[in-house]
C-alpha cells in the first residue's frame, strides 16, 4: 500500500524510474535573508532561509500527484519550480528529459486566487490563454476549444459573464477550464479549493475527479485536506516541516477509478491511510509549534 521509492534517506539513484515524465533531483531552495536578521527559531543571526532540502520524486505520465505537509513545508515553493516561476538553488527539475528553465505552455496552473481578467467574459478569459500559446490557430479552432472546455466544466450558459457575475466555485471553474484549453502536459494546482466553502469545495472534488477521467492528465495538487487527496490521488507526497522540508513519505492510494466518495470512505484502506496521513501532519504540526513556543 505504500510506495517508499521517493522517501528521503531511502532514494534509489537518479534515473531509477524510466518511464518518469517529471523528475525532481536533489532540489534544494534557499532564499537570501536581510543582513543580520535575528531568526528566533535557530537562535542564529541567518542571513539566509532553507526552504526545501534534497527533494527527490518521480512523477509518471497521467498520475494524480497530491502534495500535503504542515503549513510553511515549501509546498507552493516546490509548485512554483515545476511550474518555472522559481528555480531551484541546487538540483534539477527535468520534464520529459529536458530541464525546466522557465513557464511554458506543457504546465498549466491553476491559483487559489482564481487570477482572471476582471474585464473580460468567461470565454474571453480562456481564449485570452489559447490566443496567447497558439497565436497562430484559428478564430474558429479557438472558438471550437473555449466551447469545448466551457462544456467541460459546467458553464455553458454562462459564457457572456464577468468574473463578479460568478460565484468563487464558477470562477474556479473558469480557472480549471483556461488551465486545460492549452492542452498542457501537466496541471499544477495550488490549493484550488482553499478559499471556498465545505460543500462548494466538496462539489467542485467531485467536479475534478470527473475531468481528470475524461482527459487524464498529470496533475500535482497542493491541499491540506486529507479526505480531498485520498479522493483525488493516486500517489500522495508528504512532506515534513520547515525549515530545510523534505519528503517524510509517498503514499500510494489503491482505490480504482472512476471514484465515489460514499464508496471509497466505507472501505478499511481508506481508514488506515488516513490514520497514517492524520499521525503525520499532527506530528509535524506539534513540532512547529513546539519550535514557535521555544522562540519566545
Amino acid at each position: 500500500m505504500m510506495d517508499v521509492t521517493a522517501v528521503n534517506g531511502t532514494m534509489p539513484k537518479p534515473g531509477y524510474l524510466e518511464s518518469a515524465q517529471l523528475s525532481i533531483r536533489n532540489v534544494t531552495k534557499v532564499f537570501p535573508g536581510k543582513k543580520g536578521l535575528f531568526n528566533r527559531i535557530t537562535r542564529q543571526t541567518s542571513r539566509d532561509f532553507l526552504a526545501i532540502e534534497d527533494i527527490n520524486l518521480d512523477i509518471e505520465p497521467n498520475t494524480f500527484v497530491t502534495i500535503i505537509g504542515p503549513s510553511g513545508c515549501g509546498k507552493s515553493t516546490l509548485l512554483n519550480m515545476v511550474a518555472g516561476l522559481s528555480f531551484p538553488t541546487s538540483g534539477d527539475l527535468i520534464l520529459n528529459n529536458q530541464p525546466i528553465t522557465g513557464p511554458g505552455p506543457d504546465r498549466g496552473m491553476v491559483f487559489q486566487t482564481y487570477a482572471l481578467m476582471p474585464w473580460m467574459t468567461v470565454e474571453d478569459n480562456i481564449r485570452f490563454a489559447v490566443e496567447t500559446v497558439y497565436p497562430r490557430m484559428s478564430l474558429q479552432q479557438q472558438r471550437r476549444i473555449v466551447k469545448e472546455h466551457i462544456q467541460l466544466v459546467g458553464l455553458s450558459g454562462a459564457e457572456k459573464k464577468h468574473p463578479h457575475e460568478l460565484s468563487g466555485g464558477m470562477r474556479q471553474r473558469v480557472g480549471i477550464a483556461r488551465a486545460l484549453a492549452i492542452d498542457p502536459q501537466i496541471l499544477l494546482m495550488d490549493e484550488p479549493f482553499g478559499a471556498l466553502d465545505a460543500l462548494t469545495r466538496g462539489f467542485l472534488q467531485d467536479e475534478v475527479e470527473r475531468i481528470w477521467e475524461q482527459k487524464r492528465k498529470t496533475v500535482i495538487m497542493i491541499t491540506h485536506s486529507i479526505d480531498e487527496a485520498l479522493l483525488l490521488s493516486d500517489r500522495i507526497v508528504m512532506m515534513t516541516r520547515g525549515p530545510a522540508a523534505r519528503i517524510d513519505e509517498v503514499l500510494d492510494v489503491p482505490f480504482g477509478r472512476p471514484r465515489q466518495r460514499e464508496v471509497i470512505e466505507q472501505l478499511p484502506a481508506y481508514h488506515e491511510l488516513k490514520a497514517e496521513m492524520e499521525r503525520h501532519l499532527f506530528r509535524e504540526t506539534r513540532a512547529v509549534e513546539e519550535a514557535r513556543v521555544l522562540a519566545k
